[in-house]
């Protein structure tokens, strides 16, 4: 198959930071399909290169009156809080991968969960998506228990994950992948899916504008109609990414998604983490290894180590904790 072109979209060439993008001499364009969706349509100045900063919590005024509070004590507040978990517990057997877990995340956070391999990190990120069943403990996501939810309706939720292992379907292109992502919203039932109806033909329209606009945010246009199974692994990793943003979650759920990058990748990826954030509005709850993305991206993080809590405040205060520090260290 020939890989098409649109003339009517840039093709932008690799690399960060990244400015709002418009014909030359013409005002800068109007949000996209995308950010109309989850923000709203609003103007935006253009982005800058990011220097260190200590982040603040973007969202509602709501959320950035609660981030003074956070970003000060290291503790969510019941105000701004979108997700939380309480007292959750996982067994396998004999084997306790999670005791008695709780913590809460902020509308519009950046929430880092940190600890040693086998520290349970993964496996609380599935208690989340119903990958696993709770042995105790509860799950609410804006306001509702979903602890109970059937499996394939957390993405109806609002709620979309990445995994440690890549879970594309390699015959299909980067296009076919993403497209699989609008697979939650409505096209019209069989017959009129099967008919080709004037509603149908406007959801498909709407759908794939909607996953061009993520192509252009992650700079996927050069592997747009690429078959998966002879992309880079890091460019994988991407198109992972881009899949969950195509369902337009309100909170992302990242595990791992920095392993296996190179430290330019892995820069990338924290520009993309941060305009997720910013001009999205999504939360993000994310597993990292990587305690340098972490530190850039997170505005609080929780250490794990045994399947217990071990620590939890900023970056900077949990790499710095005596427990966390023995935990890695095996003092």
């Amino acid at each position: 198959m020939s890989q098409a072109t649109n003339p009517e979209r840039e093709v932008l060439p690799p690399g960060r930071p990244k400015a709002k993008r418009a014909p030359s001499g013409l005002e800068p364009a109007a949000p996209s399909l995308l950010e109309q969706a989850w923000t709203g349509a609003r103007g935006e100045a253009s982005r800058e290169p990011r220097p260190a900063r200590p982040r603040a919590v973007p969202a509602s005024s709501v959320a950035a009156d609660a981030g003074a509070v956070f970003a000060k004590s290291g503790e969510a507040t019941s105000v701004g809080a979108i997700f939380s978990v309480k007292d959750v517990s996982l067994r396998f057997g004999g084997v306790q991968a999670v005791g008695n877990v709780s913590f809460s995340v902020n509308k519009g956070e950046v929430f880092a969960i940190i600890g040693p391999n086998g520290a349970g990190k993964t496996s609380m990120l599935n208690v989340i998506t119903r990958v696993f069943d709770p042995t105790s403990g509860s799950v609410s996501f804006e306001g509702r228990d979903i602890t109970a939810l059937p499996r394939h309706k957390i993405v109806h939720s609002g709620i979309a994950r990445t995994f440690q292992n890549i879970e594309l379907f390699e015959g299909g292109t980067v296009l076919d992948n993403l497209l699989l992502g609008r697979h939650r919203f409505p096209h019209g039932n069989f017959a009129a899916q099967w008919l080709w109806t004037p509603g149908v033909r406007a959801a498909e329209a709407q759908s794939r504008a909607h996953v061009e606009d993520v192509i252009d945010l992650l700079d996927l246009m050069p592997h747009r109609n690429s078959p998966v199974a002879g992309l880079p692994y890091g460019v994988r990793k991407v198109v992972e990414l881009a899949r969950a943003l195509a369902t337009q979650p309100r909170l992302l759920l990242l595990d791992e998604p920095a392993s296996g990058l190179n430290p330019e990748e892995t820069r990338d990826l924290a520009f993309w983490i941060d305009d997720i954030q910013k001009d999205l509005g999504i939360t993000v709850i994310m597993v990292e290894h990587d305690m340098s993305l972490v530190s850039e991206a997170a505005d609080r993080v929780l250490c794990m180590n045994m399947g217990q809590v071990l620590a939890l405040g900023t970056p900077k205060a949990v790499q710095g904790n005596p427990d966390v520090i023995a935990a890695y260290l095996g003092g």
